[in-house]
């Protein structure tokens, strides 16, 4: 039986025809004209960009750190557009979390009994009993960091290990195995990287989270070939691509949302 969140994902991909998960990265100095850059101006903004959208695509993926640079009061906002998302559609708090036992138990609480995500992303380094607080909610998804989409992922997570594997290839492994146990586990795999395919061949059920699409360079119908897992789910995330351009941004949101249709 699938994890409560991934059964509404499945059934969102289904119904929306898209794999696109927004996300959500506020910057005050990049808003359209026309909206304040103050924390009133950004609120507006994005629930402008959550009504325009919340037909055509099946999750939202606020970066918290986008957040936390507006200071408490960002935070605050955080929690309100939680409620302004529509019920159905999961709320993914990209926090990259992951400590001694005890700190990532508060992290836990804090993610999602305060800001009320459904699920999170997580760091593997520090190991199992750093994640465990996470992985038992239960009822929750989250995301493993596997392969990034960055320039440094060469420094750590593409490095060969005595056993002639990458390193990315060991975290795959260990998540994979976790998952029999919790059912829950998700891994961030970035779209830029040619090791997509290879992944999803090593850990065919695992859902992927694929940042890299579009302003990064990734193409969305190559993810989507080589990501989609057996149980038919695949998150695509674009954040600078659906929030920030030129011309009208009404009509150029519009017009990025649906290049992420299933066609």
């Amino acid at each position: 039986m699938l994890n409560p969140v991934l059964s509404q994902l499945k059934s969102n991909i289904q119904s929306r025809r898209t794999y696109l998960c927004v996300g959500l990265d506020p910057d005050p100095a990049k808003l359209p004209s026309g909206f304040s850059q103050t924390i009133e101006g950004v609120e507006v903004y994005l629930k402008e960009i959550i009504r325009l959208s919340s037909e055509r695509c099946i999750a939202y993926k606020p970066n918290i750190s986008f957040f936390e640079g507006l200071g408490i009061d960002g935070l605050a906002m955080l929690q309100r557009l939680r409620n302004y998302v529509p019920a159905g559609t999961p709320w993914i708090i990209d926090g990259k979390r992951g400590d001694i036992g005890n700190t990532s138990a508060m992290q836990a609480r804090f993610l999602f009994d305060h800001l009320g995500a459904d699920a999170s992303t997580l760091h593997p380094y520090m190991g199992n009993d750093s994640l465990a607080p996470f992985f038992e909610y239960r009822d929750k998804l989250h995301f493993v960091l596997a392969l990034t989409s960055n320039p440094g992922s060469a420094t750590f997570e593409k490095r060969v290990m005595a056993d002639g594997r990458p390193l990315w290839a060991t975290v795959v492994s260990q998540c994979t195995a976790w998952n029999v146990e919790y059912g829950n586990i998700g891994l961030v795999v970035g779209g830029t990287n040619a090791e997509l395919s290879q992944i999803r061949t090593q850990s065919p059920r695992l859902p992927f989270l694929v940042p890299g699409v579009g302003a990064q360079g990734g193409i969305y119908e190559d993810v989507v070939k080589d990501g989609v897992s057996s149980d038919g789910i695949l998150l695509v995330n674009a954040s600078r691509q659906i929030l920030y351009g030129d011309g009208n941004w009404e009509e150029r949101v519009d017009r990025e949302l649906d290049r992420f249709l299933i066609r």
